[in-house]
């Protein structure tokens, strides 16, 4: 805006300021109110104007000296805000210093308010004054005025009224003739109005147009002139009547009423059969004015619907409506066309065969009427037998030999019989023709599709056969026919979702029908009802082999496309393997041993999975064959050990005899038991019963040598026990001891009649044997004293074995005679023999114990002695018995005690 613009608008609006300015004074001195009115110091112009969208606005902020004079501002601090959002300074200006303006572009963030503002004493923002800004469009023309004229003379003008203006429009219909009349409608809508009939004159050219206007503008729509009987739509004709000749079961004669008679009309006929797609005659074949039609090529017995609409002959004005719709069945034909046919084989014997003809029912449009009943003839090719049958029936059942057969099936009505419908039966025993191939089946357009490849050319048609396969309900069998051009089809009938469909097609040759080829299918698959039980079939160390059966077809929901087998440890993650839909078993390698696992089972079709129970099981602890690989060795090993440990005690049997199992003397072969008359023989001998009286003992002889004194003797010493042994050996029975049993030898002190003796010694180097002394020989009294037994304290065991060596003499020509009593084994396993003289009266005197210079012990009398360490015996009297033998101790060097024998008087009592 240019300077001398500025002071035009400025000289216009001084004025109007002051005047302003005064105008609020006045008011202000002339109330009277108790409460006088705030006024506001400044003023916008324009004050709330409507504008245009899109276009440019510009506002003027006008202060009056008190606003100047309160504030201390004037236009220069005005700012200006829309909608509490500062508006920038570029978009206005100060004109002086009481006039302030801006400029804006509209759009609908302007429909708010706009308020001139400034900063009271130079820091409080305050809005001085405010106006509302009222946004819209001028109008648009209006474009396509037309008008039709009713049959009752009405008529009515539509247009089309432009995009919205967001303010108040009006519409204007006026209309005039040349006649002078005119007439205008206001609108109650922004696109119609009707024009009375009395405001029209037929045959007279009337001018017709649209007036519109709102705030921002006005505007009319181009002018319309025509005769209003060129824009009339008629009433549509009435029918009256359809006829149906039964000569001509094809047509229909239509019969209406006009709507007027001074027109020339056309026609549009319109036909359907029980659909909702219309046939129409062509206007062409209808043009000039008629009363009737006769409708051709239509269906026997079916029912049609009829209706037709009328305009003017020269195509000007309006087609009428439809008229109300009629309804007719036309007379009835023969059947187009004979029944589907088809057979099912119920069973087959020996020479016959049960079957069962069905055939379908016809379609209306081909029955032509109603189907009264169904005629069958059975022709057997071999003989040309015929067989004849009627029927009500869509099946009938027959019993057929093997051979061939033809049927031929008819349908009838009132007005004739049907063609003939052929099937060959084929002889039993006749190869298979045929098939066709690719049979594939899947869903389409919410329906089961079918479709295969043809063999040949000579197929003649096909027949398409379904059942649902359930393992709950038997397969009750459906069936179609096709013709021979059709690859593939559309079943017709009811199916259920995620029930599995098998499918078979056959191809029908002139001589029979092809070989079946089966497929499955379903209308909808779904996720399973249920996975597999799962089972261990055999649980190892490291891997295990599961089992499963198959889910039951009526779970299955789908075709299974793979199982999945998930399984874990307690402390590890899941692990997964994928096998096919035909697998039953798999086995579960680098498994852990003696580890507990879950194990479970996932069924998978295209629309989801399943999962079946959780199985759990322990892998075992050793693997197969390691057992064995322990037990086998450790079981050789020890049969090793043992026979090396048999062959060891074979080897030293007698180290193993003598610390194990020493030999025990046996009390009844003892040489004493042997040498009394009063003692039971060997036989009868029973300790127990048996039992000796006190009385039966009169001595105990103790002799002790312990393993130092065996050392000192020397060979010489022991040539004297060599020929005693000898002579023991001759001897029957062995020495045991007293009593004879081997309890006799627990530690107990030995009684002597001497009270002289030493006492016999309990520790176990001390080894103690008693000879003794029977109280009487053949009635003799026995010279001892009378105390009865005496029992040694000897711990050495008794041993079995007992030798009897020869009687051997003393050498020297000595009286006395030198006997074994016994001679037993020591603990080192070297034999032992004491031996015992015959024996001869014995002195009064009692026996002692004596020790040599040895320390060996000896039982002599009292009265003699005899000297063992120079290897002679000492007799009563000086005699010396054996000065040359001694006594050999190297035969019993590891021995650790030996046995001296006891030394007799000559004379005594030997054995008889």
């Amino acid at each position: 805006m240019s300077a001398s613009e500025h002071s035009i608008i400025s000289a216009l609006l001084v004025p109007l300021a002051i005047c302003f300015t005064l105008g609020t004074d006045t008011l202000r001195t002339a109330s009277t109110a108790p409460a006088p009115l705030v006024r506001s110091c400044a003023h916008i112009i324009p004050e709330s104007p409507t504008v245009a969208l899109g276009s440019r606005f510009t506002a003027y902020c006008i202060l009056s000296e008190t606003c100047i004079s309160r504030y201390h501002q004037d236009a220069k601090g005005i700012f200006w805000k829309v909608k509490h959002t500062n508006v920038s300074e570029e978009q206005y200006a100060t004109i002086n210093t009481t006039v302030s303006s801006v400029t804006l572009n509209v759009t609908s963030l302007l429909d708010s308010f706009l308020t001139c503002n400034i900063l009271a004493f130079g820091q409080t923002p305050y809005s001085l004054y405010g106006i509302f800004l009222t946004l819209g469009l001028p109008p648009d023309k209006p474009e396509n005025l037309t008008c039709i004229l009713f049959y009752d003379n009405i008529s009515m003008c539509t247009w089309n009224p432009g995009k919205p203006t967001f303010l108040n429009t009006s519409f204007t219909l006026r209309s005039r003739w040349a006649m002078g009349g005119n007439y205008e409608c206001k609108a109650a809508t922004n696109n119609t109005c009707t024009i009375p009939k009395e405001k029209l004159q037929l045959y007279v050219n009337t001018e017709i147009w649209v007036e519109v206007e709102n705030a921002l503008g006005k505007v009319e729509s181009d002018h319309l002139i025509l005769d209003p009987i060129t824009i009339v739509k008629f009433r549509p004709p009435n029918i009256h009547s359809l006829i149906c000749v039964p000569e001509l079961p094809n047509a229909i004669k239509i019969e209406w009423d006009n709507p007027v008679n001074f027109v020339d009309l056309k026609y549009i006929i319109r036909y359907r059969k029980n659909t909702m797609e219309w046939d129409e005659v062509p206007p062409e074949d209808t043009s000039s004015k008629k009363t009737s039609f006769t409708l051709q090529g239509l269906k026997p017995y079916t029912e049609y619907v009829v209706s037709l609409k009328c305009m003017r002959s020269d195509g000007q004005g309006f087609w009428s409506d439809w008229s109300t719709e009629r309804s007719v069945v036309t007379t009835e034909a023969k059947p187009a066309k004979g029944p589907d046919l088809w057979r099912e084989v119920l069973s087959e014997s020996e020479g016959k065969r049960h079957l069962r003809l069905k055939w379908k029912e016809l379609e209306r449009v081909d029955a032509n009427g109603a189907v009264l009943g169904y005629r069958i003839i059975v022709t057997r090719q071999i003989t040309r037998s015929l067989e004849m049958y009627d029927t009500n029936n869509t099946n009938l059942d027959l019993m057929l030999t093997n051979d061939a057969y033809g049927i031929n099936l008819t349908a009838y009505n009132s007005a004739g019989e049907s063609p003939k419908s052929f099937l060959h039966i084929s002889a039993s025993n006749s190869r298979g023709l045929r098939p066709v191939k690719n049979v594939r089946a899947y869903p389409k357009d919410k329906q089961l599709w079918v479709e295969w490849t043809s063999p040949n050319a000579s197929v003649k048609a096909y027949v398409i056969e379904w059942c649902i396969k359930s393992d709950k309900i038997p397969c009750t069998i459906q069936w179609q026919k096709e013709p021979s051009t059709s690859r593939g089809a559309f079943l017709r009938g009811d199916f259920e979702e995620m029930k599995r469909y098998t499918i078979g097609v056959y191809p029908l040759y002139s001589n029979g029908h092809g070989v079946v080829q089966s497929t499955e299918a379903y209308l909808q698959q779904g996720r399973p009802a249920k996975a597999p039980d799962i089972r261990t079939k055999k649980v190892e160390k490291y891997e295990v082999t599961l089992v499963w059966g198959p889910v039951p077809l009526d779970d299955q929901r789908g075709f299974i496309t793979n199982y999945t087998i998930i399984y874990r440890s307690i402390n590890r993650n899941e692990s997964s393997v994928v096998v096919g839909p035909d697998v039953t078993e798999y086995s579960l390698s680098r498994l852990t041993g003696d580890t507990l696992y879950m194990v479970r089972m996932r069924a998978s079709t295209e629309k989801g999975d399943t999962d079946g129970p959780e199985l759990t099981f322990t892998t075992l602890k050793f693997a197969k064959g390691e057992i064995e690989a322990i037990v086998v060795p450790s079981c050789i090993g020890f049969l090793l050990i043992t026979l090396l440990g048999i062959i060891f005690c074979f080897s030293n049997r007698n180290l193993i005899k003598k610390y194990i199992w020493p030999n025990i003397p046996d009390p009844s072969k003892s040489t004493i038991v042997k040498l009394s008359p009063h003692i039971p023989t060997r036989h009868n001998f029973n300790s127990k019963n048996q039992t000796y009286p006190e009385e039966s003992f009169t001595d105990v002889s103790v002799v002790e040598i312990t393993a130092d004194d065996k050392k000192s003797f020397s060979e010489q010493d022991m040539k004297p026990l060599d020929l005693l042994k000898k002579e023991m050996s001759t001897s029957e029975g062995h020495s045991s001891g007293i009593g004879g049993s081997s309890g006799m030898s627990s530690p107990r002190q030995s009684v002597s009649d001497s009270e002289d003796s030493e006492s016999a010694q309990t520790t176990s180097s001390t080894v103690q044997y008693s000879t003794v002394v029977l109280t009487g020989y053949r009635d003799q009294k026995p010279v001892l004293p009378a105390h009865s037994f005496s029992r040694s304290e000897s711990t050495q065991p008794l041993l079995e074995s007992e030798e009897k060596p020869d009687d051997q003499h003393v050498p020297g020509g000595s009286d006395y005679k030198l006997q074994s009593s016994q001679y037993f084994k020591q603990s080192c396993g070297q034999d032992e023999r004491s031996v015992e003289g015959p024996q001869g009266e014995q002195s009064q005197g009692q026996m002692s114990l004596n020790k040599d210079a040895l320390g060996h012990q000896r039982v002599l009398p009292e009265e003699e002695l005899l000297e063992c360490p120079t290897g002679n015996v000492s007799l009563a009297g000086g005699e010396v018995a054996g000065d040359s033998e001694t006594i050999d101790s190297s035969s019993a060097a590891c021995e650790t005690k030996c046995y001296l024998p006891q030394i007799v008087r000559k004379g005594g009592y030997m054995p008889q």
